[in-house]
């Protein structure tokens, strides 16, 4: 009777203290995070892929309208209301007519500055593909 009261006391402890919030709750950032140098050095009459290097691959990039490519990037911080982000490129002619919309300038900073402390781990293709031919697997 004894173990059993202990547990009951327990599991209601472990279910009161779920809904406190001290269950850890990380920051979720998706979409592009876009750098404040890079969206300063835009200007009208560049080409898309002046842009593309800049900013990166878009998150929509429409196949019915070619000359507008949305930026898109959500914050949830520690599981609180989702912000919503939208920078919109426009394209007249395959080049750069003008941009609208907000960014996260600071938080996008404060996020890489954040994220760095985290061992990232990138694939070089160009080298695995030399590795490979070397190995014999061909590919490439």
């Amino acid at each position: 009777m004894h173990k059993a009261s202990i547990l009951a006391i327990l599991a209601l402890v472990t279910i009161g203290l779920g809904g406190c919030g001290v269950i850890y709750k990380p920051d979720i950032q998706q979409g592009n995070v876009l750098n404040k140098d890079n969206v300063e050095q835009l200007k009208p009459g560049m080409s898309k892929e002046q842009v593309l290097s800049l900013l990166g691959q878009p998150s929509v990039a429409s196949p019915f309208d070619q000359d507008r490519w949305d930026y898109v990037s959500t914050l949830q911080q520690r599981g609180g209301k989702i912000a919503l982000k939208n920078f919109i490129v426009y394209f007249e002619n395959d080049v750069l007519a003008r941009t609208e919309g907000d960014y996260r300038p600071e938080d996008g900073t404060q996020m890489l500055t954040q994220v760095s402390q985290y061992p990232i781990v990138l694939h070089d293709r160009e080298k695995e593909a030399e590795e490979r031919r070397k190995r014999g697997g061909g590919g490439g």
